[in-house]
């Protein structure tokens, strides 16, 4: 998983609210666990005209013009802008890979689903969680100046404007730590990986019988 330090990108907004898994990666994206390949199917149906399947090639598809993503003004975002609810529905963790996959790093909304919001902290996303009104006023100032960015300084946490307004957030110590520092859960495992080793070592040299258990 990459470090996130600090993150600066165009700011992509999705003015819906209650956006759903669904919606963010449709079931028949699903049948993949390889993790990989599903940022062409990011919001599939609102992003295309024509039905998706996997293993499409994107450049054949018929883009929808009207969906956000498609606008020449959005071309390159990497700041997702939601309403509040973002992430509801089923618990598919290949919701956080599509956006992850497309370019999103930091996602900013009044308010995420539970599952949703666990699952992209240890897919390397930063959810951030700002009042109503300061969300309102971000999408307000995305729609009057095109290519407008934002700033997220993890260590800091804080999200800085192109007027320099500053705007704290809170995150949990310990996600805070492994965004930081690129550790997903297996990356936190592998740092154990001396004492991993010194236990299975240990417990072969008294329990030497499990050795053939082990092997089968």
């Amino acid at each position: 998983m990459k470090p996130f330090t600090v993150h600066k990108g165009i700011v992509a907004p999705i003015d819906r609210e209650n956006v759903d898994t669904d919606a963010i990666i449709p079931k028949q994206f699903l049948k993949s666990i390889r993790k990989t390949g599903f940022g062409p199917n990011l919001f599939d149906e609102w992003r295309y005209l024509d039905p998706g399947y996997p293993g499409q090639d994107p450049n054949t598809r018929k883009p929808n013009p009207d969906f956000v993503l498609n606008q020449p003004r959005y071309k390159g975002a990497s700041v997702l802008l939601a309403r509040k609810n973002f992430g509801c529905g089923s618990s598919r963790e290949h919701a956080p890979w599509a956006l992850e996959q497309y370019g999103f790093r930091p996602l900013i909304a009044p308010s995420f689903a539970d599952i949703f919001f666990n699952n992209s902290f240890k897919n390397g996303l930063l959810p951030i969680v700002l009042p109503e009104a300061t969300v309102a006023k971000l999408f307000d100032e995305v729609y009057a100046f095109p290519g407008y960015e934002l700033t997220i300084d993890l260590d800091r946490q804080v999200v800085t404007t192109p007027s320099g307004e500053s705007i704290a957030f809170d995150v949990q110590p310990f996600r805070k730590y492994c965004l930081l520092n690129g550790l997903d859960d297996i990356g936190l495992t592998l740092r154990q990986t001396d004492k991993i080793k010194a236990f299975e070592a240990e417990r072969l040299a008294t329990k030497p019988w499990l050795a053939h258990t082990l092997n089968g």
